[in-house]
């Protein structure tokens, strides 16, 4: 355990937390970039977007199982090590996905960006409280998630666009500078840190499991895990439903993929405030209003402006939703807050890896309108949930 009074008395290490959050940005960048690129990705790879889909599919299996095990793997490796390790194995999977000559080539890249997310994620906080003094705390993650928060806003359109300009794989290209920068950055800034001391073994992976025992959790935690599931086996096919149905094309598609991360960064700044008013109703409404979008989006999905402005609403609670099941997180463990947010990055990552898995084999052989039904159905099931999580608590 770290002496509070030491953590306060230490410099802040700003610097650092600033390249973690440039850091998160190009991963969560590099994570979603198949999003906006879709259907280059698949005509070039010969397959079809389903399949290309699964690319966002296999990189949240892979940070599901290295978010559980990191911390046994990695053993007494120095967290500054192992950060930039990871850190140099994203710029690696840009890089293999950049230049793959094939799908299983490029399964293997999107693989590799799966573990660096598990990996990055797990530690990030206890990363953060390790570099500033423990009032500065809650400010240094504001930091490092601000790198997500600006990735939802410019990924996705920049993608997009410079899918246009300079192809797909240049697109990726883009990813590597970016991640040697960062590499560089925490190379010269962060300070030696060495493991924990801790008890060995895999104990420590089941130890999290424990905690569906407590009244409410397990509801809770599925409630959550159908929401992430329902809006990605949406969201992964926006691309290829804009240009068969909306019949979008190009910077027209940029533009709508801009609104959708600008509505987010405004609800993810704004959702907390409505939290702390109305928590479990705001948990509640966000999976019930993404079900009416997704119904809505079938009956309205030629319309371009219409389809527009359903899209902003869906970016701007769809991607404030993380916020609020975060709080609840805080909220039943507060005692666990480390346990309890490593065993729901798991649950996130497995949902959107399921969620894309099951939305590109509904969009390839049912079309588009049995995968947002479907969406839709996840979406309500989880507000019932969410319900039911109220009442326990």
């Amino acid at each position: 355990m770290i002496d509070t009074h030491v953590q306060e008395e230490q410099p802040a290490a700003w610097s650092s937390i600033f390249a973690m959050s440039v850091c998160a940005f190009a991963l969560i960048a590099s994570e979603f970039l198949p999003v906006s690129l879709l259907t280059p990705i698949a005509s070039d790879l010969q397959v079809t977007e389903g399949m290309a889909g699964q690319g966002i599919a296999i990189s949240g299996a892979f940070a599901v199982f290295t978010s559980l095990l990191i911390s046994v793997l990695a053993g007494g490796m120095n967290r500054k090590t192992l950060l930039l390790g990871l850190t140099g194995a994203m710029g690696v999977s840009g890089a293999i996905v950049a230049l793959a000559p094939n799908y299983a080539t490029y399964m293997l890249g999107r693989a590799l960006i799966g573990v660096v997310v598990g990996g990055f994620w797990s530690m990030s906080a206890a990363t953060a409280i390790r570099l500033v003094p423990a009032p500065q705390v809650p400010r240094a993650l504001a930091i490092v998630n601000g790198g997500n928060a600006l990735a939802t806003v410019v990924a996705a359109p920049l993608g997009a666009y410079l899918g246009t300009v300079i192809g797909w794989r240049g697109a990726f290209l883009c990813l590597i500078p970016v991640a040697v920068i960062t590499l560089a950055w925490q190379w010269i800034t962060l300070p030696s840190m060495p493991a924990a001391a801790r008890a060995p073994g895999l104990g420590n992976v089941l130890k999290v499991f424990t905690l569906f025992k407590r009244p409410g959790v397990a509801v809770g935690m599925l409630a959550g895990s159908l929401l992430f599931m329902g809006q990605f086996s949406l969201f992964t096919y926006v691309r290829p439903f804009l240009e068969m149905v909306t019949g979008v094309h190009g910077t027209m598609i940029s533009f709508i993929l801009l609104v959708i991360g600008v509505a987010g960064f405004i609800g993810t700044v704004f959702i907390g405030r409505v939290l702390q008013r109305r928590f479990f109703e705001t948990l509640i409404a966000i999976p019930l209003l993404m079900a009416v979008i997704a119904l809505a989006l079938i009956v309205f999905g030629d319309w371009t402006v219409t389809v527009v402005v359903l899209f902003g609403l869906w970016g701007l609670t769809g991607t404030a939703a993380p916020v609020g099941w975060w709080a609840w997180i805080a909220k039943v463990f507060p005692k666990d807050a480390e346990a309890g947010g490593g065993l729901f990055v798991a649950v996130v990552q497995m949902s959107i890896a399921l969620g894309s898995t099951m939305g590109g084999l509904l969009f390839d052989r049912s079309g588009y309108q049995n995968t947002f039904i479907v969406s839709s159905a996840l979406l309500a099931i989880s507000a019932v949930l969410t319900v039911m999580t109220a009442r326990a608590d």
